[in-house]
């Protein structure tokens, strides 16, 4: 699986709770990086697949922005949003 990335650092990723493989593709000057995951099973059609991604994001992040918890409506949470298109998410 490949998603989309921008001046992100990555720590982890997890896949229905199993550690998965990770890295960077190429850099793009304005795409960003390719951030190429390999799912640690084989995943059968119709088998729901959670990815969590353990990220940091940079003020270089363009596409990524936060609210702090007073801008959301509970007030407890801080929300983070993309701009970017779906592919991104």
């Amino acid at each position: 699986q490949v998603l989309d990335t921008k001046d992100l650092q990555v720590f982890k990723v997890t896949i229905n709770g199993q550690d998965a493989k990770f890295g960077f593709g190429e850099k793009h000057s304005f795409k960003g990086t390719p951030l190429e995951i390999t799912l640690p099973f084989e995943l059968r059609r119709g088998q729901e697949a959670i990815v969590e991604i353990s990220f940091e994001s940079s003020p270089k992040s363009s596409a990524l922005q936060w609210f702090t918890p007073e801008q959301t409506s509970g007030k407890k949470h801080p929300f983070l949003f993309s701009q970017c298109q779906v592919e991104w998410i």
